[in-house]
């Protein structure tokens, strides 16, 4: 296990470096940030496949649907479509992708939508959905 180690070590340490640099510059306001006038959770990167994103986003709506009014925004994954659209009952995985369709099954109460740039898809909910 240790050859493993050593041979991933590199990586690892190039990972954090560019890590660490692209905080700093938000740090710095040399890459845009934006705040919203409402909390926002943020699950999840767009490489790590198979973590536990979607299940734990379901775990995150029963415990605050019944408090509060929930939206979840995703970047429809293989979905077929593009820009902001939000999953109805006639919604398919070409239009939202599959996740996104799950979770409007799942939970027909909240809004659902999805967008490939994150801030846009922000924006939209809030001024289709304040």
């Amino acid at each position: 296990m240790s050859w493993l180690r050593l041979l991933l070590w590199p990586f690892s340490l190039l990972y954090g470096l560019v890590t660490g640099l692209r905080n700093k510059l938000f740090d710095w306001g040399i890459l845009p940030s934006e705040s919203f006038p409402l909390p926002v959770i943020s699950i999840g990167n767009l490489i790590s496949g198979g973590s536990g994103k979607t299940p734990h986003v379901e775990y995150l709506i029963r415990m605050l649907r019944k408090r509060y009014s929930v939206a979840v925004l995703s970047r429809g994954y293989k979905r077929q479509s593009r820009g902001f659209r939000i999953a109805g009952e006639a919604s398919t995985v070409r239009e939202v992708g599959d996740e996104p369709l799950q979770m409007k099954r799942k939970f027909p109460d909240i809004v659902v939508a999805v967008h490939e740039r994150r801030r846009k898809g922000i924006r939209e909910i809030i001024k289709n959905h304040p």
